[in-house]
């Protein structure tokens, strides 16, 4: 992350955050995910949760299928797996545990690529700056959604959640959580029961 004057660009590519999403669309009762982000059983693209969390389906390649150009993405994950997996000496493709299952280590690897910015061409803070500003100014093809950099949704949630006083759940994520504490042994205590 590089900060000036309020400019942060986040960008975290990790792919595990698509199976967050498609597991929250899951315990909200939602039967249909976007293009692009999962596939069934036999890797045929699919909007139902379901067969990609229990069915024995999986995520999708960076990009969605070959004809949309997954096979960019597939590549990027390959270099992933090369990365974090086999240069870290870690499991990789099909020697990773399966999702949610516990019964073997996970032997998960991970890589962080740090770079210094004063290392390369001067001005760096505010030639970012400057195009964070183009980007966010750009005419929108939706009014209601102005256009963003990477990080801009989460410190918008992040503010929405101050303003709240917390993080606001809806009923079925926490009908989830009191079923996990229940089986857990645990006390579950809400701050406010205002629950959408």
């Amino acid at each position: 992350m590089h900060r000036i004057h309020g400019c942060d660009m986040i960008k975290d590519r990790a792919k595990k955050n698509k199976v967050d999403r498609i597991e929250v669309a899951d315990r909200k009762g939602e039967t249909y995910i976007p293009s692009g982000w999962g596939a069934d059983k036999n890797g045929v693209e699919t909007h139902n949760p379901k067969e990609v969390l229990e069915g024995g389906g999986g995520l999708q390649p960076l990009g969605g299928s070959e004809i949309t150009g997954g096979y960019k993405g597939t590549g990027l994950c390959m270099m992933v797996e090369v990365l974090c997996g086999i240069m870290g000496g870690s499991a990789f493709g099909k020697n990773i545990r399966q999702w949610q299952t516990t019964s073997k280590t996970a032997d998960l690897g991970q890589c962080f690529v740090a770079i210094d910015p004063e290392c390369f061409a001067t001005g760096f803070s505010h030639r970012l700056q400057q195009f964070c500003d183009e980007t966010r100014n750009l005419a929108p093809i939706d009014a209601s959604r102005p256009p963003q950099v990477p990080g801009d949704p989460e410190r918008a949630h992040m503010n929405m959640c101050d303003d709240l006083g917390g993080i606001v759940y809806k009923k079925k994520q926490l009908d989830h959580l009191k079923n996990l504490a229940d089986r857990l042994g645990v006390i579950m205590q809400l701050v406010d029961e205002k629950a959408q």
